[in-house]
Order: C-alpha cells, then sequence, then structure tokens
C-alpha cells in the first residue's frame, strides 16, 4: 500500500512539475503581452529564474536510476529550451526598440501616425524630439505623482522639443468622457456621465448644458496642455443591460442615448464647447458598438446592419463631425457585408470607400482617423505590427497604442519594415500626413472662442 500511495504522489509531483514547465513555456512565447502588462517590470527575470530553478532540480534527479533519470533528462532539456525562449524573446524585443530609436527614415515616415501611452516622460522624450511618434495618450495610470502644474510643465517642455526640431506639435490625448470613463480624474475634476443631461434638466436647454459642460471640462484640459479629448461617445445607448462577457466596452453605461437625434444634439453641441475651450472632439466607436455583444477588448466582433439601423447608427458619426470638425475614432468591428476580411480599424473598403468618399453614398469625410487602442485583443491577436500595417495602408491617419506602451516598438518596427517593402500605400500615407499638417496650420490660424474672449478683455 505504501508502494502504490507512494507512486500516485511521485506522479502527480511530476504533473504539477511538467504543469508548471507548460505555464512557463506558454508566458515565455508570448513575453511582454499586453494581458501580461500588470507583472511587466519583473516578468523576464521571473521566468529566467523558474526555468534556471527547473533546471538545477531536473539535474539533481538526473543522478536518480531507471525512468526517472530520462524523466529528469527530458525535464532538463526543456528547461534549457526555456532559457533559450525567454533570452531570445527578450534580445529580439530589445533588438525591436533600438532599431526604433535609430530614427531612420522609414521609422520617422511611419512613427508619426503612432499615438503613444508612456511610463514616463524621460523615456518619450527622444521619441517626441525625433519625430518617431505624432502623439501621447495620458491617463492617470502613467501620471501618479504629477500635479497640474508638473504636468503641464512637462508637456510643455515636449511641444518645445518638436517646435525647435521643426515638427508639427503632439496630439496630447485624454480619454474624459465623464462618469465612468474619466482616466485624468482626480488630476481633473471628475464629472457626471454626458447621460445624465438628457435625465436631468429641460429639453430646451440640452443643448446650452452639453456646450457648458464641453467647456468647462475643456478648459481644464487645456490647463494641462492636452489638446484632444477622446469623446463623446456616440454609440447609441443599447436595450439590453449587458453581458457577462462584456468586460470593458460596457456602451450601455457609456453612451447618452437610444435615441440618435438625442445623441446628435448633446454630442454636438458639447464638442462645441470643447472646441471653443481648444480641445479637438472625437466621436467614437464607429461604426457603433451599441449593437456589438462581445468585447473587443478580448476577441473579435462583428456587426451585421440592417439599411435602417445603419442609417440609425451612423447618423450621430456623420453630423457631429460635420457640425463640430470632430476627428473620428475607428472600433476594431467587422462589417462582413462590406469587408469580410478585416475590421473597420484596418479597412480601406470602409476608410476610403465609404468615410473618404466623395461620390455616391461617400461622406467626403476630410477629418482624422484614430483607431481605438491596438493593444485590443480583436487587433493584437492578428499580430499588431500587421494590425497597424493594415490601418495606414487604409489610410488611417493615427494609430493608438496605449495600455501597453512596449508595443509601440513592436508595431512600428513592423510597419516601418513593411513601409520598405511597399505594403503600406505611399500616396494614402502622404495625405495622411498632409492632413495632419492642415490640422495644426488651420489650429493655429484660427483662435479659440476662449482666446477671443481674452483678447476681447485685454482690449
Amino acid at each position: 500500500m505504501k508502494t502504490f500511495w507512494a507512486r500516485i504522489s511521485s506522479l502527480l509531483r511530476m504533473a504539477f512539475i511538467w504543469s508548471v514547465l507548460s505555464a512557463i513555456g506558454l508566458v515565455a512565447w508570448h513575453l511582454k503581452h499586453p494581458m501580461l502588462f500588470f507583472w511587466r517590470g519583473v516578468e523576464t527575470p521571473v521566468l529566467l529564474l523558474l526555468a534556471a530553478a527547473g533546471a538545477f532540480f531536473a539535474l539533481r534527479a538526473w543522478r536518480q536510476p531507471g525512468w526517472r533519470k530520462l524523466e529528469a533528462g527530458l525535464r532538463l532539456m526543456v528547461c534549457c529550451l526555456l532559457l533559450a525562449l525567454i533570452l531570445g524573446q527578450e534580445g529580439w524585443f530589445r533588438w525591436q526598440q533600438y532599431q526604433v530609436r535609430q530614427a531612420s527614415g522609414a521609422m520617422r515616415i511611419v512613427g508619426r501616425h503612432f499615438v503613444v501611452g508612456l511610463r514616463d516622460f524621460d523615456e518619450v522624450k527622444p521619441l517626441a524630439e525625433r519625430g518617431l511618434i505624432g502623439g501621447i495618450y495620458l491617463t492617470r495610470r502613467n501620471l501618479r505623482g504629477e500635479d497640474v502644474g508638473s504636468l503641464r510643465r512637462k508637456i510643455d517642455e515636449l511641444q518645445a522639443l518638436r517646435q525647435k526640431a521643426g515638427l508639427m506639435p503632439l496630439f496630447v490625448m485624454a480619454d474624459q468622457e465623464g462618469g465612468e470613463v474619466a482616466h485624468l480624474s482626480p488630476l481633473l475634476e471628475p464629472l457626471p456621465a454626458l447621460a445624465t443631461l438628457v435625465t436631468e434638466g429641460s429639453a430646451e436647454s440640452l443643448e446650452a448644458r452639453a456646450h457648458a459642460y464641453g467647456e468647462r471640462q475643456g478648459r481644464a484640459m487645456a490647463a494641462l496642455g492636452i489638446n484632444m479629448n477622446l469623446a463623446p461617445v456616440v454609440d447609441l445607448k443599447p436595450m439590453h443591460n449587458g453581458y457577462w462577457l462584456n468586460l470593458h466596452t460596457l456602451i450601455e453605461r457609456r453612451a447618452i442615448a437610444a435615441d440618435p437625434h438625442i445623441v446628435l444634439r448633446v454630442a454636438s453641441a458639447y464638442g462645441a464647447g470643447l472646441n471653443d475651450s481648444g480641445i479637438q472632439p472625437t466621436v467614437k466607436h464607429f461604426p457603433g458598438l451599441g449593437r456589438v455583444l462581445a468585447d473587443t477588448h478580448l476577441v473579435k466582433a462583428n456587426l451585421n446592419l440592417a439599411p435602417e439601423e445603419r442609417a440609425a447608427d451612423w447618423l450621430p458619426f456623420r453630423e457631429v463631425t460635420a457640425r463640430t470638425g470632430a476627428a473620428m475614432m475607428l472600433a476594431h468591428v467587422g462589417l462582413p457585408d462590406i469587408d469580410p476580411e478585416r475590421p473597420v480599424s484596418q479597412s480601406r473598403k470602409v476608410v476610403q470607400g465609404i468615410l473618404r468618399h466623395d461620390k455616391g453614398e461617400g461622406w467626403n469625410y476630410q477629418g482624422i482617423l484614430i483607431t481605438d487602442d491596438m493593444n485590443m485583443g480583436a487587433a493584437y491577436y492578428d499580430g499588431i505590427g500587421r494590425a497597424v500595417t493594415r490601418a495606414l495602408d487604409a489610410g488611417v491617419d493615427l494609430v493608438l497604442v496605449s495600455y501597453d506602451p512596449d508595443q509601440y516598438y513592436r508595431a512600428l518596427h513592423d510597419a516601418a519594415k513593411n513601409w520598405r517593402l511597399d505594403r503600406i500605400d505611399n500616396t494614402l500615407e502622404v495625405e495622411s500626413a498632409m492632413r495632419l499638417q492642415r490640422f495644426w496650420d488651420e489650429k493655429a490660424r484660427t483662435p479659440t472662442a476662449l482666446q477671443q474672449a481674452s483678447i476681447m478683455g485685454e482690449q
């Protein structure tokens, strides 16, 4: 009996060891994956330590006789392979990072379309100065320890570096929708969701209250040096209360209303308020997430719309951009009847065939198009370099890499290589760069309502 239980114990111990080695291998194969960002600072050292410990104990067990010696030898070989895999993955990332920082012509051409999250301003300074990025994304997670004064000084320093280098200003982006999504609060005053404007107060004053909200929020952002807000959400509020697998999108909590005309009224007035404060509004998330059941932060999703559904869902996107000059964020959602192969954020058929097209049913939209975060599962699982390449080849102006800043180096390295291989349409890239330059030229020529009021007060 003792022999039987000893064998069972030995088998369980062996199963546990091989399970741990399998887990190490899985994580090592996906080293620096966005979903593992929470332990990025210790990821490689811990994996190396575990693999080395496994090799050490396998070497000790190798002295035992019989089948145990064979198993220990196999384990030792696997641990050595894991060590090589971990070092290889880390080395490849460091090489990509090094190549990006060399700031070759291709890196600069493609890099001007990137908006990146950051760990600290010291890391992003050389990227901004060498023209390797077009903007930065700010959230409380990367601004710990900052106050209004220190943040404004650091942003001004980056913009001064850009000016000295003869480059366009940086887009400095916030994600300050109000309500649940207020990623710069408490540094910025937390405000209720825009949807509360619909349920509180009179219908006659709705636009005035939305404009005042946008102006109030915009002034606070402008004081920090922010120039673009990733709001308003103009997805229609869904009829359901969400699904348990939808952990992050949560449009039912973020949307303004289910009626597209109410959304249009609120979003247009809010966007005008942002504009008057010097903040560029951004409508999101085209083609609308109100009818999407899956969570694109984690998985791919498609949207099949009847003509009447499409007309309702797209009305706020088309009209708010026309009235306010808002930028537009493209979601990682597929429209199979238009492009069965690529999501909207990477689809030339959608970007050039609908949004940019100036004939027939085309929108002739000439504003700025920006992708949702390329770290999201719906985009990342195809390879972030491939996803960014497809987005730029479609004519998207800005690609957002915000949640995990390390993915910027991977994405730019691969996209620059693909640009050299003519896998990014050079004509569309040049048009996009010119569009960004026109935006900044127009912004420099046109004072905001807030600036005009200041000038009038001085007179």
